[in-house]
């Protein structure tokens, strides 16, 4: 042993001493994708912010992931949705993250409403839709792909790189190792992705990092209820503002004086 190593271990007279014990480290500070599950975890990746101070406080990242699928669990299409995530959208669209991409909706509901997009701030963002449900009687729109061609098509555009957001209305008899296929297509896209489903389905265990429950709390509000994230229990639901579709002239137009 070297003379200066063994002067440090050794006292006068050969004596053993104890050697230094090393600093300790918290283990949260090791590499950021380390987290305590007490704590929301912090990624390498920030979210992009939902535009909702109060709901990014409670997400991992402080917004909505990239790289991973949202789940948000809605007892029927209207309730709010669409308007809790228009801020990030939009963001997306206009490029205030980066390139300029699309927002891709996959299976909505019902056809997309120009004029109320155009009050969330969304009029020149391009959308591309994917229609795979029959749709309202009397349109022109009718099957165009069945439903595991929906889910590929979906697929294919998280792997592709080329869209910045997608939404994707999911069938209630979805099956567990297409929802992994799905996430596992997420981890290449670098945008966020959104997928509806039924409240029913917060019953099933599900491979998406983030699942939150929606319910209507009034005409423009929306309780938000966290069901799982990295990290420890939401204390409380959130309780959102949102911003209001008609105008106070549409309004007054619409109720009868």
């Amino acid at each position: 042993m070297p003379a200066d190593l063994l002067s440090s271990v050794t006292g006068q007279g050969g004596a053993s001493l104890p050697a230094p014990r090393p600093a300790r480290v918290s283990p949260e500070l090791i590499h950021p994708a380390l987290w305590r599950a007490r704590q929301l975890a912090r990624g390498g990746e920030s979210g992009l912010s939902s535009r909702f101070a109060a709901l990014d406080a409670e997400l991992p990242g402080g917004g909505w992931p990239r790289r991973a699928l949202t789940e948000l669990l809605l007892r029927h299409p209207g309730v709010g949705e669409m308007r809790l995530l228009a801020p990030v959208l939009a963001a997306v669209a206009r490029g205030e993250h980066g390139t300029s991409r699309s927002v891709m909706l996959f299976d909505p509901p019902a056809t997309p409403c120009a004029w109320a997009l155009a009050q969330l701030g969304l009029q020149d963002d391009p959308w591309i839709v994917v229609h795979g449900r029959e749709g309202p009687r009397g349109a022109a729109l009718r099957r165009v792909l069945g439903a595991a061609d929906v889910l590929w098509a979906l697929e294919q555009a998280l792997r592709s790189g080329h869209v910045g957001a997608v939404l994707a209305w999911l069938p209630e008899s979805l099956r567990a190792d297409a929802l992994r296929r799905l996430q596992l297509a997420a981890q290449a896209h670098d945008g966020p992705v959104f997928l509806l489903r039924g409240i029913e389905a917060r019953l099933k265990p599900s491979p998406a990092p983030l699942r939150l429950a929606l319910h209507p709390s009034g005409p423009d509000g929306l309780t938000l209820q966290i069901l799982k994230r990295r990290g420890p229990p939401q204390a409380r639901a959130l309780v959102l503002d949102l911003p209001p579709v008609a105008s106070a002239q549409r309004v007054s137009l619409a109720v009868p004086a």
